[in-house]
C-alpha cells in the first residue's frame, strides 16, 4: 500500500508557524510530508527542514516528495530531537511541529494493527522493529495492571471488567489478533452500553496504542527540550487527536509561561524565575466545518501553539 497522508489544519499550521525563509524547522512527525512541503516552500535558499519519523514507509514516501539538498530526513523517534540536532551541529531552531496521533496509512494498512475494524496481528507499534508489541501486553500484564492502563490512557468506564474478561480468555488461548481482541472487548462491556456512543473497542485499542509506543511519556520529554532548542520568537505548534495528548500540550506550555513558582504566601519572589514561553493559542484552535467534512478523521484534532520568549 502506498503511504498516504491528509494533512490536519495545514493552512492553520503554516499561518501559525510564522516561517522564515532563512530559518531551521522541524517537523517531528513527517508522515507522508504534507505540512514538510508547505514548510519548505516558503523557505528560502539558506533555510533548512529536519524531518523525523520513526516509521520507515513515512520517510520512503517523504524523500520522494521532499527530494532537496535543504531537507534531512531521519528515522527515529521525536523523542530524540535534541540528539539528533546535536549530531547535525543545529544548537537553535525556529519553529517546531507536532502532528501528534496516526497517520491514515497507518489506520488503513491492516498489518499494523492499530485498527479495531480490520482483523490483524496485535502488533501496534510505530517502529515494528522496536519493543513489545500490543499481543505481549494482553497476554503478559495482570488484571490490575491492564486496568490501570486501560483507565489512565483510554479513559474507559469498563477498563477492569474488560480486563477481567481479557485475562479470562488468555488462561485457554493467547489473544493474538485485533478481531479477537475486539470479540473479548464487546463480550466484556454490557449490550447497553455498546448501543450508544463510538465503537466499544475504540478507547482500549487507543490505550494499548498509548501504551505500547510510550505516547505521552515520550510527548512529555520531546515537548520540553523542544522550547530549549527554540531561539527567541520561535514557535512551537501541536496538533492533538485525544484528551490526555491535549491536556498534556496544555499543561507543558503553561509551566513553560509561568513566571513566580515561589510557594504561596511568601512576601517576596525569591526564585526569581523568568518565563520561557508565550502562549498564543488561549483556546485549541480546531479543523473548520468544511476541513471535517471533507476529512471526517480531522474532527477531533485540536492545535495550541506558543512562542519563545
Amino acid at each position: 500500500m502506498e503511504f498516504y497522508h491528509q494533512p490536519v489544519m495545514l493552512k492553520e499550521v503554516i499561518n501559525w508557524l510564522k516561517i522564515e525563509p532563512a530559518g531551521v524547522y522541524v517537523d517531528c512527525t513527517t508522515g507522508g510530508g504534507g505540512h514538510s512541503w508547505e514548510i519548505l516552500r516558503r523557505l528560502g535558499r539558506n533555510g533548512r527542514l529536519i524531518g523525523l519519523d520513526q516509521d520507515a514507509a513515512a520517510l520512503t514516501a517523504a524523500r520522494q516528495k521532499l527530494a532537496d539538498e535543504r531537507v534531512t530526513l531521519v528515522q527515529t523517534n521525536f523523542a530524540r530531537i535534541k540528539e539528533v540536532l546535536e549530531e547535525l551541529g543545529i544548537g537553535a531552531i525556529n519553529g517546531v511541529l507536532f502532528d501528534l496521533g496516526m497517520s491514515s496509512y497507518q489506520i488503513d494498512e491492516g498489518e499494523r494493527g492499530f485498527s479495531f475494524q480490520q482483523d490483524a496481528p496485535l502488533d501496534m507499534r510505530m517502529n515494528p522493529e522496536d519493543g513489545p508489541s500490543a499481543a505481549e501486553l494482553v497476554n503478559k500484564l495482570s488484571v490490575q495492571d491492564l486496568t490501570r492502563l486501560i483507565t489512565n490512557y483510554g479513559e474507559e468506564r469498563w477498563a477492569k471488567r474488560i480486563a477481567e474478561f481479557i485475562v479470562a480468555r488468555r488462561k485457554y488461548k493467547p489473544i493474538l489478533t485485533t478481531g479477537e481482541l475486539v470479540g473479548v472487548i464487546k463480550a466484556a462491556i454490557p449490550a447497553a452500553a455498546r448501543r450508544t456512543g463510538p465503537h466499544p473497542a475504540r478507547r482500549t485499542f487507543q490505550a494499548l496504542r498509548i501504551a505500547v509506543n510510550d505516547e505521552i511519556g515520550v510527548l512529555e520529554r520531546a515537548l520540553n527540550d523542544s522550547i530549549q532548542l527554540l531561539q527567541s520568537g520561535g514557535r512551537i505548534v501541536v496538533i492533538s487527536f485525544h484528551s490526555l495528548e491535549d491536556r498534556l500540550v496544555k499543561q507543558v506550555f503553561q509551566a513553560g509561561a509561568q513566571m513566580c513558582i515561589c510557594p504561596p504566601g511568601l512576601p517576596v519572589c525569591t526564585c526569581h524565575r523568568q518565563p520561557l514561553l508565550k502562549v498564543l493559542t488561549r483556546k485549541p484552535v480546531v479543523p473548520s466545518a468544511e476541513e471535517v467534512e471533507k476529512n471526517p478523521r480531522s474532527r477531533s484534532a485540536k492545535m495550541r501553539v506558543a512562542e519563545r520568549i
